[in-house]
């Protein structure tokens, strides 16, 4: 029906809408306007989820319009509850993968505020003590240096130069930590020597040394007193007990992010295990070794084995964290909370290795899991983790946003310095391999350059790939997974860095100072989103150029 004036009728039939207006309104009036007229722009959360009753959300779908900026990027908080009693300065978890959380990567990220997972594809012992020198690990001091015996080679100083980057090398009578310390080799020392002379004929013996028990601080300054490269730690028999490099004093002076246990200053370090009753022995080493938070790995977490472990875990290491899953739904969700969660992990054949919704017509779409799980588990104080498909900072904010405490990331960290395995060539590019626990390959234990895994195979140990899908008795191993490799990402000495400034400006365009607050205004209705067609995803990328170089940070 049209006004009498021809202009349609008045939109105070529909109350979302503003009035119509014949004449210009005065520019000052423009903020009062909004505030009389709320209709907002885009979709709220809830709005955005229940847009798409008849499909689910995965990252890619939608978009959060932008708010107002009165803050710099650098003021955004990031600290973020990742279980019940842990809170970390970064919302980044590393996947408990084979070929991406060992000790290394756990150091590394804890250093950066995160948490690392280790893996369990591989013997309790192998596990246990890979927690062990993360919980050990000080800030300048290196706990398992590379060593040599007198009679190795200049040969094997440069392999380690090589395949390290570095050739300040102790040598003990052993070849080993914890031997008696006879020398040590440097970049100078190999210069112009043949690969067969043996380093006790070039190894520096006139070595300045710290006493077992020595601070950094003290270290710090026996380094800068004598000039010297390294300083080995050596207990009061001589034996080398650690070492210190003046390039990592250097570099530990800025970490201020790092994640540490309140009362120990140790970093925070967490594992994971099955549901099986020898993981039980494996978490009692675990527990010895320090561990901080346990993550019951499985690809579906609502069974009666996870429930029942859950509750003995709570009994007997009441002290520990658990982080139970992985769910996509409330009614998943409700039964490990009922036993005793203390986080959830929420994804299911969302990663980029995974192909659980192909072969098994099960799972999620992720964005629409993380919002279901996490608006349920915030009602009982549980946070929860996204796991899978974060394959860039939107992605990473957009979980957050969604509800998520905390994001795990796999594909993401694979091919960084810190993930185990060792580089090949690939068709020209420098790669290394990355795989899916669910895949063949997992299952069978084999690596390209997993040290772990490998003592895996000869220790005959329980294959925690084929637990995690409840394959172990199976005949026929049915994959849930790929496996391929990944470009050198670099060390993630650079590349976290790149995602913690990268998530808080994005934070700061949607214009909210922390992740509480980005989770609070979106459940207000007052961080807005939008719906992203498939052209919008396609105007949303890189389009419209006959070549292009995509460097993400520098």
């Amino acid at each position: 029906m049209s006004a009498p004036n021809g202009h349609a009728s008045s939109s105070h039939s529909n109350p979302n809408a503003p009035p119509r207006q014949d004449a210009l309104l005065n520019a000052a009036d423009a903020l009062s306007y909004l505030d009389e007229y709320p209709r907002g722009d885009g979709l709220s959360l809830h709005e955005l989820i229940d847009s798409r009753q008849n499909g689910g959300l995965t990252y890619n779908d939608f978009l959060m319009l932008p708010g107002h900026i009165n803050f710099p990027a650098s003021v955004v908080s990031l600290q973020s509850k990742v279980t019940k009693n842990i809170v970390l300065n970064t919302p980044f978890l590393s996947s408990p993968m084979d070929t991406v959380t060992e000790d290394r990567m756990a150091i590394a990220l804890a250093l950066h505020g995160g948490l690392g997972i280790i893996h369990h594809n591989c013997s309790a012992e192998d596990q246990a003590a890979m927690v062990r020198r993360v919980k050990k690990f000080e800030n300048g001091f290196i706990t398992d240096p590379i060593c040599l015996k007198p009679d190795s080679t200049v040969g094997d100083v440069l392999e380690i130069k090589a395949t390290f980057g570095f050739c300040g090398v102790p040598i003990t009578e052993t070849g080993k930590m914890n031997g008696k310390l006879v020398g040590i080799v440097t970049g100078r020392d190999v210069q112009f020597q043949d690969a067969e002379v043996p380093v006790k004929s070039v190894m520096t013996t006139d070595l300045v040394t710290g006493s077992a028990g020595i601070t950094l601080e003290q270290a710090n300054n026996l380094l800068r007193d004598s000039k010297k490269g390294k300083l080995p730690i050596i207990d009061s028999n001589g034996n080398l007990v650690s070492l210190v490099a003046r390039s990592d004093l250097l570099k530990n002076q800025n970490y201020p992010l790092a994640s540490k246990v309140p009362e120990s200053k140790q970093l925070y370090c967490g594992a994971a295990i099955g549901t099986r009753p020898g993981d039980k022995d494996r978490l009692k080493l675990l527990a010895e070794a320090g561990l901080d938070v346990v993550v019951l790995d499985s690809s579906q977490g609502n069974s009666v084995f996870q429930i029942e472990f859950i509750k003995w875990i709570k009994e007997t290491y009441p002290k520990l964290d658990v982080i139970a899953g992985n769910v996509v739904t409330r009614e998943q969700a409700a039964q490990l909370i009922v036993a005793g969660a203390d986080g959830l992990r929420i994804g299911m054949g969302s990663g980029s290795i995974c192909i659980t919704q192909e072969v098994m017509a099960v799972g999620r779409p992720q964005g629409t899991a993380v919002y279901a799980v996490s608006e349920f588990a915030s009602r009982f104080g549980v946070p929860t983790i996204a796991d899978g498909g974060i394959g860039n900072i939107g992605h990473i904010a957009k979980a957050l946003a969604l509800g998520a405490s905390a994001v795990m990331m796999g594909g993401l960290l694979a091919g960084t310095t810190e993930s185990p395995g060792e580089y090949f060539y690939h068709e020209g590019k420098r790669v290394k391999v990355y795989r899916g626990m669910g895949s063949i390959e997992a299952m069978e234990h084999t690596q390209r350059g997993s040290v772990s895994a490998k003592k895996a195979i000869l220790g005959g140990s329980d294959n925690a790939a084929t637990a995690r899908y409840f394959s172990e008795t199976d005949a026929v191993k049915v994959a849930q997974g790929v496996s391929g490799d990944v470009a050198d990402k670099g060390s993630i000495n650079k590349f976290v860095p790149y995602l913690y400034t990268g998530l808080q400006h994005s934070l700061q365009d949607a214009g909210v100072r922390s992740v509480i607050d980005l989770q609070k205004e979106s459940r207000a209705g007052k961080v807005r989103y939008e719906l992203r067609t498939a052209s919008a995803q396609l105007e949303g990328g890189v389009h419209g150029l006959n070549s292009y170089t995509k460097r993400l940070f520098a």
